[in-house]
């Protein structure tokens, strides 16, 4: 497996990200039935080429969102208030109405080592991150649509998907 270059990766993403989108959106309006089998198959092959922990580009460049429970979790795992952790790390994003970070990287990522500093007690949507295999897979094309700029994985699955169905 080899470290995940992103340089590289992104240069990789501006010349496929629009290809790559319409492509999804096209198997968004005519999926194959089996979509979500080929996924789980696929999703298999990409995590044999990426590691994580030599990207971290989802932390260094997105934020989750903290659910209530979420917040509860970590703020007791950091033995503060939940007021204390969104005064200090979150904002309400209205338009979503979503509690999110307020800066990027992650205040959790240990940049020396791309690791998650409350990794057992992270946001559900870190923990689910990068929802490749969630079904109906057809559901969360959208998502992927987005995240193929920000992850590896992501593009590597998409770029799977299409030689695995050609439109």
């Amino acid at each position: 497996m080899q470290p995940v270059n992103l340089r590289s990766f992104k240069q990789k993403v501006r010349h496929h990200q629009s290809a790559f989108k319409k492509y999804l959106r096209k198997v968004e309006k005519k999926a194959p039935r089996s979509l979500n089998q080929l996924v789980v198959t696929l999703n298999d092959a990409v995590w044999k080429e990426i590691d994580c922990l030599t990207c971290a580009n989802c932390c260094k460049t997105m934020t989750p969102t903290f659910t209530n429970a979420d917040m509860k979790r970590i703020a007791a795992h950091l033995n503060i208030t939940v007021d204390e952790m969104k005064n200090r790390w979150l904002h309400f994003d209205k338009k979503d109405k979503d509690w999110v970070n307020d800066k990027q990287p992650c205040q959790f990522l240990n940049l020396k080592d791309n690791k998650c500093s409350i990794y057992a007690v992270r946001p559900q949507s870190c923990a689910g991150f990068p929802h490749l295999t969630k079904k109906p897979v057809v559901q969360y094309l959208h998502v992927h649509q987005q995240n193929v700029q920000y992850c590896p994985a992501t593009y590597s699955m998409v770029e799977k998907m299409m030689e695995a169905i050609p439109l």
